[in-house]
């Protein structure tokens, strides 16, 4: 029997195959969580001209210490109507154009101000409290280079330098169809051996969150013609997302349906628990990942596989997820032919980040993930992690 793919592997066969999508423009209005596809670039200097980085007085270094009578006062948006003399003072707002011929600011809890005069017991160095023209960005300059998620911090760089629209690679689509005759809607009675769907709104909402615009498919049952409907429906899309069927039963439908449908299978089954056997294959340029029917196997699956795929279509610089460093907060054993995701907590204390799992980490017990906000990392092999020994953990 062959060896089962590492998880790395299977990440590696997945992102192959995961090209940038096409590019399009946005306004950046609708550019949030976008991915640049091209760097963006200021359409002016910012600051746009010398600017007073204080609420003060604007004066020639060489004039001060002194007493300057005030000659003009300007606010931030009105420059003033004429440049400093020599042995002037004018009064200055934060933001607002330092005139030609100032070459400083006097903060104004470092004067004394009477009778329209000032008078500024210390001397100031050229340049203080003056932001000067292109200081931040000059015109022309990258201000959020390419493969960029745009948050709300490169939203703000990027209007501040005068760019309304941006390139990005389009928004991945993606079908979430979850399948099995047991599921019923939440809110509806259930009939024996019937169970709530959840799998279809917890993997919508993380590939929504991963940038994806998503479409959740309704629930189809264990039927062959029903299958390969929803199938083909789904296959139209960048990505498909299956749950469930994807075992060896003889209700487990999707693999067999798919290949008829011209899917071709790159691989099945990862050494990884929970979530053995996921699968993964393509049909022309688009990507299909089944995951096991179990919730918490569907949850890795979708962290560790469906979300990079997601964020390297957009054209992420570093789609796959970020392992963070750790102290185990107990002892943890390992598996010897399977890498381990152990639900778990991440405290910190003492500036050092405590990974501790919690109590029912069997693959249907969706309500205990929901009280964690990690996943702590068991590499395959003999004997344990000891307690306050390092552990990755990825943050959900």
């Amino acid at each position: 029997m062959a060896a089962l793919l590492t998880f790395e592997a299977a990440q590696a066969l997945v992102l192959e195959r995961a090209g940038p999508l096409a590019v399009e423009t946005a306004a950046i209005a609708d550019a949030a969580g976008r991915v640049l596809a091209e760097p963006a670039r200021a359409a002016a200097d910012l600051p746009p001209f010398a600017s007073s980085a204080m609420d003060g007085y604007a004066v020639r270094a060489a004039d001060v210490p002194g007493v300057l009578p005030v000659v003009a006062r300007i606010a931030a948006g009105r420059p003033a109507g004429r440049p400093l003399a020599a042995r002037e003072a004018m009064a200055i707002s934060t933001g607002g154009v330092v005139p030609d011929g100032a070459d400083a600011v006097v903060p104004v809890e470092h004067v004394v101000e009477r009778d329209n005069t000032i008078e500024v017991s210390e001397p100031v160095e050229v340049g203080v409290h003056v932001r000067p023209r292109g200081g931040d960005v000059a015109s022309g300059a990258v201000v959020v280079p390419e493969g960029v998620v745009l948050g709300a911090a490169q939203l703000g760089a990027i209007a501040a330098a005068g760019v309304a629209t941006v390139v990005c690679r389009r928004r991945p689509r993606v079908a979430v169809l979850a399948t099995g005759s047991e599921l019923v809607p939440p809110g509806t009675p259930l009939a024996p051996g019937q169970v709530y769907e959840a799998n279809g709104l917890m993997l919508s909402a993380a590939l929504t969150a991963a940038g994806a615009e998503v479409e959740r498919l309704p629930v189809v049952a264990d039927d062959e013609p029903a299958h390969r409907a929803a199938l083909a429906r789904g296959l139209e899309a960048d990505v498909l997302v299956t749950s469930g069927g994807v075992s060896v039963g003889p209700h487990d439908l999707v693999r067999r349906i798919e290949a008829e449908l011209g899917v071709e299978e790159v691989f099945w089954q990862v050494a990884i628990k929970p979530g053995k056997p996921v699968s993964f294959g393509v049909r022309g340029e688009t990507l299909v990942f089944g995951l096991p029917g179990n919730p918490v196997s569907s949850l890795v699956g979708c962290e560790l596989f469906v979300k990079p795929a997601v964020r390297a279509l957009q054209g992420l610089a570093d789609p796959l997820p970020r392992f963070e460093l750790g102290r185990a907060g107990v002892a943890l054993r390992r598996n010897p032919q399977r890498d381990e995701l152990v639900r778990a907590r991440a405290e910190v204390g003492d500036g050092v980040v405590v990974v501790r799992p919690l109590a029912g980490q069997e693959s249907h017990m969706i309500v205990r993930a929901a009280g964690a906000d990690a996943l702590a990392h068991v590499p395959r092999g003999g004997g344990e992690i000891a307690a306050g020994a390092a552990v990755r953990f990825l943050r959900l």
